[in-house]
């Protein structure tokens, strides 16, 4: 009989989750006791089968799936016990010896024996899902590393020796991941729903490396050393890179987030409409062991909008001190952000008794906390032939299919009749000439 009843760290899930796990237990007391008929705990049975072939399908399982079932609700159960372990591993406090209770049940919950089951159900598919083989690139959600890495954590927990041994591997994937959606993803967005505003996971995002982006070493230089400091727990600066559209100031963060991901760093992308929700998304994540990049991409504001004045709020100047582990991060093809007027300038009391130097003061005061500014110029034509060439060869287009010379002529011809001199412009000449080659 399962002791799910009897759990006590891991006690609470989503609903969602924890049906197939109620399901199982049911349906193991009952063939027990012949408290039902046996044809309605086989259709139970069988639908439980189902739901784990789904679960497989949306997060890429393979092998058995009851463990890789198992082993989801374990790496996504946010507890007292998987907060703490979080990027830190081993923790101490009597904690230890309740997690190790509830790890004993679970390891029970791994060794269920479904050929006994079976014959007493009248069925047999388990078979079919024990040793399970998805579709390639299958995982809807996790991408290929965590995917992996939880497959491989189902193995080793099914073949733990002991408790010991089991608590050992958890900790391991606690430490290097995390727990729950903050820790199995990189990047997420803001939403809202009936119970207010939510922290929702991107499941797809770009493999943007900061090799890739190709010159901007001094911008790039200066955009690490910040998020170094940041990651490792030193003081560092919220960040606005600023220039010319096209020039890599948006790959440049997707590339920091995939440099320092497995250093704790995510990234929170926050649109300009969502500002009223900053102190909320801050208050959800502020406790965590992550380090938190709250991203506003393309930022600026016209003369009308207000919500600057959310964002000056939250940066500095609250009653409450803006968390440790979180930066603001923003790209923006304005060096001030907001839109200024030749009336900004004319230093005229209006009607309401406020010269218009006070307004451009308020307005320009924005860009001043951010402690660090990055510039993006757009490159000039050598450089930007420079740029086709290295991307060039980081694609594989070698010097017999196209030479420097080639490649430096066709890419002249391209930005004349496609918005410029740009790294963008570049990478979208080469995504063409990778797509005739």
């Amino acid at each position: 009989m399962f002791r799910i009843d009897e759990l006590i760290v891991y006690r609470e899930y989503e609903q969602e989750q924890e049906q197939v796990l109620n399901d199982m237990a049911f349906i193991v007391e009952e063939t027990e006791t012949m408290g039902m008929p046996v044809s309605d705990l086989r259709g139970l049975y069988f639908s439980c089968i189902h739901k784990l072939t789904e679960l497989a399908g949306t997060y890429g399982f393979e092998g058995n799936l009851w463990h890789s079932y198992l082993t989801w609700l374990l790496v996504n159960n946010e507890n007292v016990f998987s907060h703490a372990s979080e990027i830190r591993g081993e923790v101490d406090g009597s904690i230890n010896a309740l997690v190790e209770h509830d790890y004993e049940i679970f390891r029970e919950l791994y060794a269920l024996n479904f050929e006994a089951l079976e014959e007493k159900l009248g069925a047999h598919c388990f078979f079919m899902i024990a040793d399970y083989v998805n579709a390639p690139q299958s995982s809807k959600v996790f991408n290929e590393r965590i995917r992996d890495r939880i497959c491989e954590l189902s193995e080793k927990l099914a073949g733990a020796k002991d408790v010991h041994e089991f608590k050992e591997d958890m900790t391991s994937f606690y430490k290097d991941f995390g727990v729950g959606k903050l820790g199995l993803h990189k990047a997420f967005r803001v939403a809202h729903d009936e119970d207010g505003v939510q922290i929702v996971p991107i499941t797809k995002i770009a493999h943007v490396h900061l090799d890739d982006l190709v010159g901007y070493e001094l911008a790039k230089k200066k955009l690490i050393e910040n998020t170094e400091a940041f990651v490792q727990g030193r003081k560092a600066n919220n960040c606005l890179l600023f220039g010319d559209a096209g020039t890599g100031k948006s790959s440049s963060i997707k590339g920091i987030l995939n440099e320092y991901y497995d250093q704790g760093l995510r990234i929170i992308e926050v649109y300009k409409h969502q500002f009223q929700d900053l102190n909320d998304v801050i208050a959800q994540v502020k406790n965590r062991n992550y380090r938190f990049i709250i991203y506003m991409d393309d930022l600026s504001f016209e003369e009308f909008e207000i919500e600057y004045k959310f964002l000056k709020a939250v940066i500095e100047g609250g009653v409450e001190t803006r968390p440790d582990n979180i930066l603001i991060y923003a790209t923006s093809n304005r060096r001030h952000l907001i839109k200024e007027t030749w009336n900004d300038r004319n230093d005229v009391q209006t009607q309401n008794g406020m010269h218009h130097s006070d307004t451009m003061e308020e307005k320009l005061s924005l860009v001043n906390r951010f402690g660090v500014t990055i510039n993006y110029s757009k490159p000039s034509q050598k450089e930007y032939f420079h740029i086709v060439v290295e991307l060039a060869r980081k694609n594989g287009v070698t010097e017999e299919q196209m030479s420097d010379e080639t490649l430096r002529a066709e890419a002249n011809k391209w930005e004349l009749s496609h918005g410029g001199i740009s790294g963008r412009t570049a990478q979208q000449f080469i995504n063409y000439i990778l797509g005739t080659l």
